[in-house]
């Protein structure tokens, strides 16, 4: 880097920003935590505008382009867009505009797909606009262009993990019937392409069996982020005093409810924000 090296220390203790239209990158929130102690870490959720699959291209990448906006002007380091929506419509258009570095959860999900599976089949399970965008099989093929790859649409997954329903018979009913032509299909790995689904990990763990390997987008994404902080010589010290602050653009009065139950940790304060 150009930079002096009290420059460099200072860009250190800037925090990461991490945006999704509403709950379910908190998933991707926790990963992060784990893997990156010491860090602090601002959380958008635009759940003035949730959800964002049945928005259109253009108005998706409006609002992204806001919401990147925002977590810069708070001076953040580097960006992660926790929400598959997104990563696989305009994540190009954001790197372009903004200098700093901006990564989705769908690129390191399909190469850890990739390296762990042993025979090439592999699942993709989603909600309906990520499986009908089809930016996971791209990203697999790419990867590995002789990949056979089966995706299927899990509409009811999101509000059983937002309930709370992971340990609920109900969700081992649905599982099996949103699943079972995938696990028929003989894969030997399957992608969690919504950052909702790996509060429901156990259920589908259970019911396709300890031969197939379940890749959820949160470590995934977390480990690259690391790479990219380390290459960058702006990794905190991971012994540094971390905060986490949240902000959301309309009131949810679930919010700490769920978020608490996604991150196995007390939310303290969450400021509503208007992003336009």
């Amino acid at each position: 880097m150009n930079e002096s090296a009290d420059a460099v220390a200072t860009h250190c203790q800037d925090p990461i920003g991490v945006f999704d239209s509403g709950i379910g990158g908190l998933t991707v929130l926790k990963a992060l935590i784990e893997k990156l102690p010491g860090e602090t870490f601002l959380y958008l959720g635009d759940t003035a505008k949730v959800p964002y699959g049945n928005k259109s291209k253009e108005t998706v990448t409006r609002y992204a382009l806001a919401n990147t906006l925002f977590l810069l002007q708070k001076g953040v380091k580097a960006i992660v867009v926790a929400c598959n929506t997104v990563s696989s419509t305009c994540l190009s258009e954001l790197a372009r505009h903004f200098r700093a570095p901006v990564i989705g959860v769908i690129e390191p999900a399909a190469q850890e797909a990739v390296r762990r599976s042993r025979n090439g089949r592999i699942g993709v399970i989603g909600t309906a606009g990520t499986v009908a965008s089809g930016a996971y099989d791209r990203a697999l093929l790419e990867l590995l262009p002789q990949a056979r790859i089966w995706s299927a649409a899990c509409p009811l997954f999101v509000p059983l993990a937002e309930e709370g329903f992971a340990e609920h018979p109900a969700t081992a009913l649905v599982v099996k019937e949103y699943v079972r032509p995938i696990k028929e299909s003989d894969v030997d790995t399957l992608i969690l392409a919504c950052t909702h689904y790996p509060l429901l990990k156990r259920a589908i763990s259970d019911y396709m069996g300890p031969d197939v390997q379940l890749v959820d987008s949160g470590p995934a994404t977390a480990a690259l982020l690391e790479k990219i902080l380390v290459a960058g010589d702006c990794r905190k010290d991971p012994h540094s005093p971390s905060e986490i602050r949240y902000y959301l653009t309309d009131r949810q009065p679930l919010f700490r409810q769920i978020g608490e139950r996604f991150l196995d940790r007390a939310i303290d304060h969450v400021e509503i924000v208007s992003i336009s």
